[in-house]
């Protein structure tokens, strides 16, 4: 490993070790972030329930889709962790320090694939209490996890560029008006075919229909039947989708950084 690139990896787990001790000094908030998407879950488990055209157990099919929403949701935290160090000023003393450049978005990138990994495994765990199981072996099940997680790597990097485009924490709330919608309108609930024929075309083709209707196959749980080209390739589209908006969003939060002190 070069001398640059050492510089470089060296100051990114500097930042994430920043991100990391502010959860020690804002514990309430990291739990807060945990306990919401379990709180969805137990909701649509036992409140809402009964998915319409599922066969067999409805926490079978509604937990993978719950899981895919958790990454999804996650762009809002990293939003607003970005746009408050923007505000504050942190971003623009990191940038006059002698230190990578990159190291600021990489370590904040870090920290919230670290964050997401421990929603992951909280969910998985309260899936387990209240009745889910995977069916598969364990090489599927990592497959799955690693499905989810390219899915919250993408959301990532959307959240670091819409941040840096707004520029203000209060401009989060108008982006939750954009992203609650979409993340209802995918088959985390209820199968497409249970939705009228146009509703649920646009449903198959959501990125985080891929996503669960990849990881439901991986885990063994019931999908949507679905005969689109979007449904039997949903393994393919679970890659592709979030690959082409990582390709698009991160040179675009890289480019708005640079011109972040002009």
């Amino acid at each position: 490993m070069s001398a640059t690139s050492s510089w470089m990896v060296a100051d990114s787990w500097t930042m994430t070790r920043r991100e990391l001790a502010h959860w020690a000094r804002q514990p309430v908030q990291v739990v807060v972030g945990l306990v919401f998407p379990v709180m969805l879950l137990l909701m649509f488990g036992y409140l809402v329930g009964g998915g319409k055209g599922i066969e067999g157990e409805y926490v079978e099919f509604l937990v993978p889709g719950m899981l895919v929403l958790t990454m999804a949701f996650g762009l809002e935290a990293t939003m607003l962790a970005v746009t408050q160090d923007l505000n504050k000023g942190v971003i623009d003393r990191f940038r006059s320090m002698p230190m990578a450049s990159s190291a600021v978005l990489v370590g904040r990138s870090f920290a919230d694939m670290l964050q997401s990994a421990l929603s992951l495994l909280v969910m998985i765990g309260v899936g387990l209490l209240i009745g889910w199981r995977w069916h598969g072996g364990l090489a599927a099940a990592l497959g799955a996890v690693g499905l989810l997680l390219l899915l919250r790597f993408a959301m990532l990097w959307i959240g670091i560029h819409l941040a840096m485009v707004a520029g203000k924490p209060e401009m989060v709330q108008a982006v939750q008006i954009l992203v609650w919608p979409v993340g209802f309108l995918s088959n985390a609930f209820a199968t497409p075919e249970s939705m009228p024929g146009w509703l649920g075309a646009v449903v198959e083709w959501n990125p985080m229909s891929a996503t669960a209707t990849a990881v439901r196959d991986l885990f063994g749980n019931p999908a949507a039947a679905g005969t689109s080209w979007a449904a039997e390739h949903a393994g393919l589209l679970a890659v592709a989708w979030p690959v082409a908006l990582v390709a698009v969003f991160f040179p675009l939060a890289v480019r708005r950084f640079r011109r972040l002190s002009h």
